[in-house]
């Protein structure tokens, strides 16, 4: 369902307002400002000038080196530091100079906004340093009264700020563009929203403190622990995957409750609780705190991001249903042509799980992985075009009926290769081949070793073991020891050995599938 985010502010309310104001704005962390200068008295009128100094609704830290050497360890220590105020004599005439090339190419901080200051000019040239060194202003001590101080201070922040946004922007959109790639999977959303989350953050120059909770129940209030939250920058960063009750404080946690119990969104001055369904039985809020008034600029940019996590949502969504719907359809098909030759029971799951497993663990991508487990099933569709009265032979069959029985790997091929899908590309490979022999005497078409498509290879060696495993009409299951000991026989000679030796070294993880899909007889 795509949600039609033009009735949102309708259904918006305004909280009213808290009457302490004492309660600390969220994230509201005060600019880091680093003297570095061997006069004391230097410090001690810079912090008197800025002891009141506030920007963008914070105040200002200061941090004290007396030396170019403590300014290094300081700087190593913070990576928020927001401006820094440079003597350049300090252990040696170009002390302050050095400095600066170390936090430019040593330490690759970009960001911090570098002041020179220098009691002596003559030192040290303000066109020459300008221009052979990366710093952002040059002012003699005597020329710097408060008023320009408060001028200077105001500016670097300005920049400060907005090269800090730039930098989250581009850092949100590599989380899109890396999650965009994967954006159809359940697991890659999440990633998705928190790229979108980061970018929001830097545009509408907020503080990093902002969340994305995804609430899987249809009453919250009913039933809080299904709650997660799925995304968050900041403070909040350490609440992702953990229920809101449990991670957020009691005032946000609120918010979020009113939200959600109402079905509205929430806007105070600076703060914002937007309230969404991108799919029916699934209830979403995003919180998001300013520094600054949010204006209604500001909240159409807010009210996108709600746009785009919908959309992006329901494609998952639908995408999901439809790969579900093709996989139980595959399982039901495989499961018939299992009933038709009498192996009921769990085979088609069992050997599905089979695949999956050993494809990991043969160094296949998650997705391939997937794509052989969702084919598998179909390993025997051949089958459908053998006769009865030779698929339901209890007895040994006869060289012209093992014959015929043999073709059904041809069939199945056949049947499956002119499909241009993944997934049956990929099944009529494993029918085909499945009974190839890693030592070229297997069938129809006597492969040999890695001729094999390492799908059939995988294929052939989940087919067996479960089979061997399971009682058959012909046959009673054999005992895991057994298994092991004809898999070991068979290394070389009808199974690729890597494959045989990965699932001898995890065969727990193989007879917990047995465990998790048993047969009913």
């Amino acid at each position: 369902m795509t949600q039609n985010l033009s009735n949102e502010k309708s259904k918006m309310t305004y909280a009213e307002e808290e009457n302490d104001t004492s309660r600390p704005l969220f994230g509201a962390s005060a600019w880091k400002i680093l003297i570095i200068d061997d006069e004391p008295d230097i410090h001690k009128i810079t912090q008197l000038s800025l002891n009141d100094f506030e920007f963008a609704g914070r105040g200002v830290e200061f941090l004290n080196a007396y030396s170019a050497e403590e300014a290094k360890v300081i700087l190593q220590k913070y990576d928020d530091i927001a401006i820094a105020l440079v003597d350049v004599v300090m252990e040696n005439e170009h002390a302050g100079l050095d400095l600066v090339k170390y936090i430019r190419e040593e330490l690759h901080n970009e960001f911090v906004r570098l002041i020179l200051r220098t009691g002596q000019p003559g030192q040290a040239p303000e066109r020459k340093v300008i221009c052979e060194y990366d710093i952002n202003d040059y002012k003699e001590k005597t020329e710097l009264t408060s008023q320009k101080l408060h001028s200077t201070i105001y500016t670097s922040l300005r920049s400060y700020r907005d090269l800090k946004a730039l930098e989250n922007n581009r850092r949100g959109l590599e989380h899109i563009i890396h999650a965009s790639a994967h954006l159809f999977t359940l697991s890659k959303i999440n990633e998705f929203i928190q790229g979108v989350l980061e970018q929001l953050v830097a545009l509408l120059y907020l503080g990093d403190d902002a969340f994305y909770v995804g609430c899987e129940c249809l009453a919250f209030e009913q039933d809080e622990g299904n709650a997660t939250v799925v995304a968050a920058t900041g403070r909040f960063a350490d609440s992702v995957g953990e229920s809101p009750i449990d991670s957020l404080d009691p005032h946000v946690y609120s918010l979020v409750y009113e939200a959600h119990k109402n079905k509205h969104s929430i806007l105070r001055e600076k703060e914002f609780v937007g309230y969404f369904e991108p799919h029916p039985g699934r209830e979403d809020v995003v919180y998001v705190n300013s520094h600054h008034p949010l204006s209604q600029n500001d909240l159409g940019l807010i009210e996108l991001f709600l746009h785009n996590v919908s959309i992006a949502y329901e494609n998952v969504i639908l995408r999901n249903e439809i790969e579900g719907t093709q996989r139980d359809m595959l399982y039901m098909l495989g499961e018939s042509i299992e009933t038709r030759s009498k192996d009921t029971g769990q085979h088609v799951r069992r050997v599905a799980t089979y695949c999956k497993l050993i494809a990991l663990g043969a160094g296949l991508s998650e997705h391939e992985a997937e794509i052989i487990e969702i084919a598998s099933p179909l390993h025997d569709f051949g089958k459908i075009g053998i006769p009865d009265s030779i698929l339901h032979k209890p007895g040994k069959l006869t060289e012209d009926e093992w014959k015929i029985m043999k073709t059904h790997a041809t069939i199945g091929q056949d049947l499956l290769k002119n499909s241009k899908r993944e997934i049956l590309k990929a099944a009529s490979i494993i029918a085909g081949q499945h009974h190839e022999y890693w030592n070229g005497s297997g069938y129809p078409n006597g492969l040999k070793g890695k001729e094999i498509h390492l799908y059939a290879r995988i294929g052939a060696v989940a087919d067996v073991f479960d089979a061997l495993g399971s009682r058959r009409c012909y046959k009673e299951a054999w005992s895991m020891a057994d298994v092991i000991v004809y898999l070991k026989e068979q290394s070389g000679n009808q199974f690729d050995p890597e494959l045989i030796d990965w699932v001898i070294s995890n065969i727990e993880l193989m007879k917990q599938v047995r465990e998790e899909y048993p047969d009913s007889h």
